[in-house]
C-alpha cells in the first residue's frame, strides 16, 4: 500500500485555504516565466548551442567551446559586454569577492549603499584576513537604508568623495530584516550615482534576484553583477559554480582574481559539466517559478497560523526569499525540522545550530538537496538571534515544496499541541 506524509487532516486543510487564496498570484508568475524562458531560447539558439557543446576538458582547459559559449549566452541574457561562468567558483561570495576587486586597489574606498553586506562578504571587505580589501588598504563606507528604502540623496552625497571607485549594491535581503530591491529601485540608484558626476563602477549582489523579474540589474544601470550557480541560474542541475557578468574590463579583471593575473579565464577545465550548466541554465526560469509559488504558499499558510512574514503573501516579489518572523527558538526550530523533514534527501536529519563558517551567531539549517547548500532547492535557515527570523528560499517542484511546508506546519502545531 502507497504511504503518504504525516501530515493531519487539519494542516491539508489549511493548506488548502492558503491555495486558494493566492492562486490569482500565480499567473503573473507563469508570465514572467514565460518571457524569461524565451530570453534563454534566444540565447541558445544565437549562440548555436549544440551537443558538442557539452564535452569537457581537462587541465588546463584552452579551447573549452562550451565553456566560452556559456559564457556569451550569460552575457546576452543579461545584456551585458562579457560574462565569466566557471565551475572554479566554491560559492557565491566567491564570485562576489573576484567581482568587488575587479574595481578598486589600494587607496580606493568601496562604497555600500544598501547598508552592511551579507554576513560571509563583510570578511572579504573588513575582514582581519589575509587577502582581505582591508589587509590590501582598500576602504569602505555605507550608506544605510532610510525607512527601509535606499537613502538617495546620501548617496548621492556620499559617492562625490573621489576615492570611491565602486558602489556595491545588495539587492536581496541576506539576514537583514528589510525589503529586497527591485530592478525599478536599483535603477534609481544607478540613475543617482551618475547624476552626482560619480565614475565608479555599480556592481549588484544579484544572489537570490536572477529570473524573478523580466529585467535584471545590468539593464537598468549597473556595470557588474555576480552571484551563484546553486541558487536561481543553476536550475537546481548546476553542481557548483559562480557568474560574473558585465563589462567587459570589470569581467577580465575579476578573471585575473579567480585565476592568475595574465591567465584569467582562458584557462579552467569543465570536467564534464558543462551540460549540466547549460541545461540548468534552460530550466533556470522555470525552476525560480516554482520557487516563487512555493514561498508565497509559505507565506499565506505561515499567516494563517498567525506569523508575521516578508514578503506577504500577495505582494510583489524582488527575489526567492521568505522570510517568518517566529519570535522564538522552538518553533523557529520545529519549522526547520519540518522542511528537513519534506526534503528528498536526508529527511531523516534533525537539524541543529552550529558554528557555521563566516557567520558571528550559530545558525540553523534545513537543507536536504540533490547539490549541498543549493538554496534553489527547498531550504530553511537562521541565525539563532532576536527575533528568530527564518529564511526560506528554493523549490524544485511546487508539489514537494507545498509538502515541505505543510509538514513544517505539522510540527508547528503539534508542538502548541
Amino acid at each position: 500500500m502507497s504511504e503518504y506524509l504525516p501530515i493531519s487532516e487539519e494542516i491539508r486543510a489549511l493548506g488548502r485555504q492558503a491555495e486558494r487564496e493566492i492562486m490569482p498570484c500565480f499567473s503573473r508568475i507563469e508570465e514572467i516565466c514565460d518571457r524569461n524562458t524565451e530570453k534563454v531560447l534566444a540565447a541558445f539558439t544565437k549562440n548555436r548551442v549544440s551537443d558538442n557543446l557539452f564535452a569537457g576538458t581537462t587541465g588546463y582547459g584552452y579551447d573549452d567551446h562550451g565553456r566560452d559559449t556559456l559564457d556569451r549566452i550569460y552575457a546576452d541574457i543579461f545584456g551585458t559586454e562579457a560574462a565569466l561562468v566557471r565551475i572554479g567558483f566554491v560559492n557565491g561570495t566567491h564570485a562576489l569577492s573576484c567581482a568587488m576587486f575587479s574595481a578598486v586597489k589600494t587607496g580606493d574606498t568601496v562604497l555600500s549603499v544598501t547598508g552592511p553586506a551579507y554576513d560571509t562578504l563583510q570578511n572579504t571587505i573588513t575582514g582581519d584576513y589575509c587577502g582581505s580589501m582591508k589587509h590590501y588598504g582598500i576602504g569602505y563606507k555605507q550608506v544605510d537604508l532610510k525607512d527601509g528604502a535606499p537613502d538617495l540623496p546620501a548617496i548621492a552625497a556620499a559617492v562625490r568623495d573621489q576615492a570611491v571607485k565602486l558602489v556595491f549594491i545588495q539587492r536581496s535581503r541576506g539576514y537583514a530584516v528589510r525589503k529586497t530591491l527591485s530592478c525599478e529601485e536599483i535603477g534609481e540608484i544607478c540613475r543617482t550615482v551618475r547624476a552626482a558626476g560619480s565614475e565608479a563602477a555599480i556592481m549588484v549582489d544579484n544572489c537570490y534576484g536572477e529570473f524573478v523579474e523580466e529585467t535584471e540589474p545590468t539593464q537598468v544601470g549597473a556595470d557588474l553583477i555576480a552571484g551563484s550557480l546553486i541558487k536561481n541560474p543553476g536550475g537546481g542541475l548546476a553542481p557548483t559554480g559562480g557568474y560574473i557578468a558585465g563589462r567587459s574590463d570589470l569581467v577580465e579583471n575579476a578573471s585575473y582574481k579567480l585565476t592568475a593575473p595574465g591567465i584569467g579565464g582562458e584557462c579552467g577545465c569543465t570536467i564534464g559539466q558543462n551540460r549540466l550548466l547549460y541545461q540548468g541554465l534552460f530550466m533556470a526560469p522555470h525552476i525560480t517559478a516554482q520557487a516563487l509559488k512555493t514561498a508565497i504558499f509559505c507565506a499565506k499558510v505561515m499567516e494563517l497560523m498567525g506569523y508575521e512574514v516578508s514578503p506577504k503573501a500577495e505582494e510583489t516579489r524582488y527575489d526567492i526569499i521568505q522570510t517568518i518572523a517566529f519570535g522564538a527558538p522552538e518553533p523557529l526550530r520545529r519549522f526547520c525540522e519540518g522542511i528537513q523533514a519534506g526534503a528528498p534527501v536526508d529527511s531523516f536529519v534533525t537539524p541543529e545550530p552550529w558554528a557555521m563558517p563566516g557567520y558571528d551567531d550559530p545558525v540553523i539549517m534545513a537543507a536536504g538537496a540533490f547539490v549541498q547548500g543549493a538554496s534553489i532547492e527547498l531550504s530553511a535557515d537562521a541565525p539563532m538571534r532576536e527575533p528568530y527570523v527564518c529564511y526560506l528560499q528554493g523549490g524544485l517542484t511546487y508539489a514537494s515544496g507545498k509538502a515541505g511546508i505543510l509538514l513544517a506546519a505539522e510540527r508547528i502545531s503539534n508542538a502548541k499541541s
